[in-house]
């Protein structure tokens, strides 16, 4: 898919306008546009010129580019421009955490055309000194390299599962397949993917091959085989593909799905009962007979367990828990009865309370919370006290003529850096809701991290903590929170704990779910949504919930409205 080549274009636009002090109005509409691009669930290919102009932040000059990107493979303004900046310049900007002006500076003060210079030279305390940069920023700087080099190796499931999902359907359109499944940890939805495995049946393998060797996402072919083929994509993931007897495939599947862990699990448990387990079946050890193999579920079935769903196929448990007869039956996906954490034009979303309401009816739900931000966050237009009152008629006004929906009002409240709030309770206390939330001061001591999520927990009128631990996977790592405190004291409170579906976020993580989950503490799983796609992202919280073992009645917003305002800190 092409969404995130030219999401990841526009970027690289602003940040060269920015590096050359353009017009910020102009630099903040490329990133603007580049978000809601990444945002589209659909294929940005298969949009009409017409749709394009209706996407937030599009417009004629855009969808242009856009267009010309999709028939040409560059946008011809953006090659003019990258004329004006040096290229160590643009490589020094790949480092997480380092802006324009600084990686400009970096190169005209010091000459650093790669990272490797840049690495020995932090590493050696020679950029303290410049302006700007001191201990700590060489600090910074090194574990922003460090980042990279993982993201090199595990790139985030949000940006791996379109890419794969895209390639099973050329595969499906193109090739003579009957079956075909993602497997690995692309199918236990981790947060992070080393490579793509996909397994197939078909009547004619090698043609299968034939065709997935040469799709358009394929840069290099690495080996071509009868029955199993591996390719390098642009986006420098490895995919494997593997075409397998239908009598094998769902031994194959189980096989490929698992961790190691858990696939040695069920070896030995294979072992005892006299039996061994493979990729092409299950079999009696004494005389080599398959008895199982074509379903899934026989692996499971033979062993005396009953099926395991792909998330939980870790070895944290989940074989103890199916001895027991204990497996959590798993939130799914339409348990989900609104989103609590949405924004507006109002402050930096894209659409009106109308479209919002279209879009959250189209997935299913009876409600959503409107979350906008608070004054503090000046970049994201955040809402006065006089604003957000005026918002809360407006959303009455309409709530008055929605039948079966609901628009709850809320805000998503800046807690400053003394552990304050951006509005004071008497302003919290008319709301239906308040998600509370740090978006400053990220590098701040893990006490004082830790202290201003414990002191907006302990306030009377914050109902839920979003994205506590403040990670943009591949891009930022998590700050330095206590989280056992902070899960500690969100079971005194009573305070809600969010699972934020935006895929480079999906914060908390599936660990943390679960240790809140085993602490009796509410969760929440909600969007953030600024762009009506960005609903979409439910399906990725609702995984990060499963890893964890959530269940439905783990879950405040698969309950009924009134319901779940009456679970909701306070209790009003």
């Amino acid at each position: 898919m092409k969404n995130q080549e030219i999401a990841n274009l526009f970027n690289e636009i602003a940040d060269i306008l920015e590096i050359k002090g353009e017009n910020p109005f102009r630099i903040r509409a490329y990133r603007r546009a580049a978000q809601n691009i990444e945002g589209l669930s659909k294929n940005i290919e298969d949009v009409s010129h017409e749709e394009l102009l209706q996407i937030p932040g599009i417009g004629q000059d855009l969808a242009g580019k856009i267009e010309e990107y999709i028939k040409t493979g560059k946008i011809h303004a953006h090659d003019e421009l990258k004329k004006e900046i040096p290229d160590g310049v643009l490589t020094l900007l790949s480092v997480p955490g380092l802006g324009p002006k600084t990686s400009k500076m970096l190169f005209e003060k010091l000459s650093i055309k790669n990272i490797d210079d840049l690495e020995r030279l932090a590493s050696e305390h020679k950029l303290s000194g410049l302006p700007g940069i001191k201990e700590k920023t060489e600090e910074n700087i090194l574990k922003g390299i460090e980042m990279l080099k993982r993201g090199k190796e595990r790139q985030p499931l949000g940006k791996v599962l379109p890419i794969a999902n895209d390639i099973i359907a050329h595969l499906t359109n193109k090739a003579p397949i009957d079956r075909i499944d993602l497997a690995g940890s692309l199918r236990r939805w981790k947060d992070t993917i080393k490579d793509i495995d996909i397994l197939a049946t078909s009547n004619n393998p090698k043609e299968v091959m034939k065709v997935f060797v040469h799709l358009p996402h394929v840069r290099e072919v690495l080996m071509q085989g009868h029955t199993k083929s591996s390719v390098i994509l642009h986006e420098d993931l490895q995919v494997d593909l593997r075409v397998v007897e239908k009598e094998s495939y769902g031994a194959a599947l189980a096989y490929f799905t698992g961790s190691k862990a858990h696939n040695i699990r069920l070896r030995e448990m294979a072992m005892k009962k006299g039996l061994k387990v493979n990729e092409y079946g299950i079999f009696r050890e004494k005389d080599d007979k398959k008895i199982g193999g074509e379903k899934e579920a026989d692996v499971y079935k033979i062993l005396g367990l009953p099926y395991i769903p792909p998330e939980l196929r870790e070895d944290q448990g989940e074989i103890e828990s199916a001895l027991e007869g204990n497996l959590p039956e798993l939130i799914k996906l339409d348990d989900i009865k609104g989103d609590l954490h949405v924004h507006s034009k109002w402050s930096d979303g894209s659409h009106t309370f109308e479209q919002l309401v279209e879009a959250a009816r189209q997935k299913g739900y009876v409600y959503f919370a409107l979350t906008d931000h608070s004054k503090g966050l000046g970049v994201a237009h955040g809402l006065t006290v006089e604003r957000l009152t005026e918002q809360r008629k407006e959303i009455a006004a309409l709530n008055q003529k929605l039948r079966g929906f609901r628009i709850l009002h809320g805000t998503e409240v800046d807690i400053r850096s003394d552990g304050s709030l951006d509005f004071p309770d008497d302003v919290l206390k008319g709301l239906d809701l308040v998600v509370a939330s740090i978006h400053s001061g990220f590098r701040q001591s893990r006490k004082q991290l830790t202290y201003r999520l414990v002191s907006a927990m302990k306030k009377p009128y914050v109902s839920i903590i979003a994205h506590p631990t403040g990670r943009l996977i591949g891009e930022r790592d998590a700050y330095d929170v206590d989280m056992d405190e902070i899960l500690k004291v969100a079971k005194q409170t009573g305070t809600a704990i969010e699972i934020n579906a935006y895929p480079l976020r999906l914060d908390i993580n599936d660990t943390y779910a679960k240790r809140a989950k085993e602490m009796g503490i509410p969760i929440v799983i909600a969007t953030d949504t600024h762009v009506t796609n960005q609903f979409d992202y439910m399906r990725y919280g609702v995984s990060i919930a499963r890893r964890g073992w959530l269940e439905k009645g783990d879950v405040l917003n698969t309950l009924e409205v009134e319901r779940l305002l009456k679970q909701l800190k306070p209790h009003k």
